[in-house]
């Protein structure tokens, strides 16, 4: 969507609160620089840190007036509401353990929210979510960023079109190497980082983190739920407290029958997301880290190759690239994808008017849910060393 068309609706850019994401914070400067790529947001109030020094230093860093920067997000919500130019969209990006108290309170004030995931640490926390988001009408966008890559949705868009017929198998891996060194099992010497901490990470370090984004890219690309799981959950780091592997079968509707592999523990890749999917009538194959290439592999037919603003691009990808054919787009170009579709959706919301159909691929709380589950339910199996669960 053009910025015009945001103009159009309102007369002005939607007005965004940062929740975190301070300084030293990678995927803080990715919501940040996402929510800008489009042009449809403006940042107007931030609470980037507690400390009250770091905070401020931060918000003048991005250039925000003093009045509005906070070291307490239930001040700066307070504050906001009552300006005639408050915020009206909350951004959070802080760890997982405050997901649900802050969104809570940013949909209780009336603000639609954009959250990274996993949307929260159990399951009572994602079903109240859920039915706030049903109860006030408010826009939830899920920061599964992987989503907004235009081959992905080419790969939805396929599915959807029925290209690859029925669907039979799906496979789904998402390895990392940054965990692998068997001579710092946890982090030894001083405050124990966040994540490596199950009170604010979760009950699974490698499900919260990167398990989280593979059970969502297999239900995003196919449009099936997982139905039962029979998993492995672990630590390959000998000594290692926090799960660092995790592995399972899944049987998914329609007979479905898939396989899921996460690890942050294999020495030397990088950031290996990979999902093959097979129907009746052939293949998908993407790779997150050669990200403009999906495979085709029709049955009884050549291979083919797909690309952004190719020969095939269906409208729910090629809407999703902002450059021309042979140009590389990645990581931050999917999170702003997802901004830029929310906003679309939260402009049309109120301003009154309807959104493009195509904007509403973003995930949603709903979707939230489904993945807190999933990790609820790998966990369960996992501790009746396998067994098959319900999810």
């Amino acid at each position: 969507m053009s910025l015009n068309q945001v103009i159009t609706m309102l007369g002005r850019r939607l007005r965004l609160a940062l929740i975190g994401g301070g300084p030293g914070s990678f995927i803080g400067a990715m919501h940040r620089q996402a929510s800008r790529l489009d042009d449809h947001f403006q940042v107007v109030s931030a609470v980037l840190s507690s400390d009250p020094t770091r905070s401020l230093a931060a918000g003048r860093e991005l250039g925000l007036d003093e009045e509005r920067i906070h070291t307490k997000v239930a001040d700066m919500l307070k504050a906001e509401a009552a300006r005639q130019d408050g915020a009206e969209v909350a951004a959070i990006m802080t760890p997982n353990d405050s997901h649900f108290p802050f969104a809570k309170a940013a949909l209780e004030n009336g603000l639609d929210v954009i959250c990274d995931k996993p949307m929260t640490n159990t399951l009572a926390e994602a079903e109240e979510l859920v039915r706030l988001v049903e109860d006030t009408g408010l826009v939830f966008c899920l920061t599964h960023n992987y989503t907004g890559y235009p081959m992905v949705r080419q790969a939805r868009a396929m599915v959807g079109a029925g290209q690859l017929g029925d669907i039979r198998l799906v496979q789904v891996e998402y390895v990392q190497g940054g965990k692998a060194r068997e001579d710092d099992p946890d982090p030894a010497a001083g405050p124990v980082p966040w994540r490596f901490d199950p009170a604010k990470s979760g009950p699974s370090l490698v499900l919260g983190d990167i398990g989280s984004h593979a059970h969502n890219l297999v239900r995003f690309i196919t449009g099936l739920e997982v139905t039962e799981v029979a998993a492995e959950v672990g630590a390959v780091v000998p000594k290692r407290k926090v799960h660092d592997f995790a592995g399972a079968l899944l049987r998914m509707e329609h007979g479905v029958h898939g396989c899921f592999w996460v690890t942050q523990a294999a020495a030397g890749v990088e950031n290996c997301l990979r999902i093959r999917v097979s129907g009746t009538r052939g293949s998908l194959e993407w790779m997150q880290e050669h990200p403009q290439v999906l495979h085709f592999k029709p049955l009884d037919a050549p291979a083919e190759i797909r690309t952004p603003n190719g020969p095939g691009t269906l409208p729910l990808a090629a809407r999703s690239s902002r450059i021309v054919a042979g140009h590389p787009e990645g990581f931050p170009d999917g999170f702003a994808n997802l901004y830029s579709d929310a906003a679309e959706v939260i402009a049309a919301r109120r301003s009154g008017r309807s959104a493009d159909p195509l904007a509403r691929h973003f995930p949603t709380a709903a979707d939230g849910l489904r993945g807190v589950r999933f990790i609820d339910s790998v966990l369960a199996s996992s501790d009746q060393n396998g067994a098959w669960t319900a999810c």
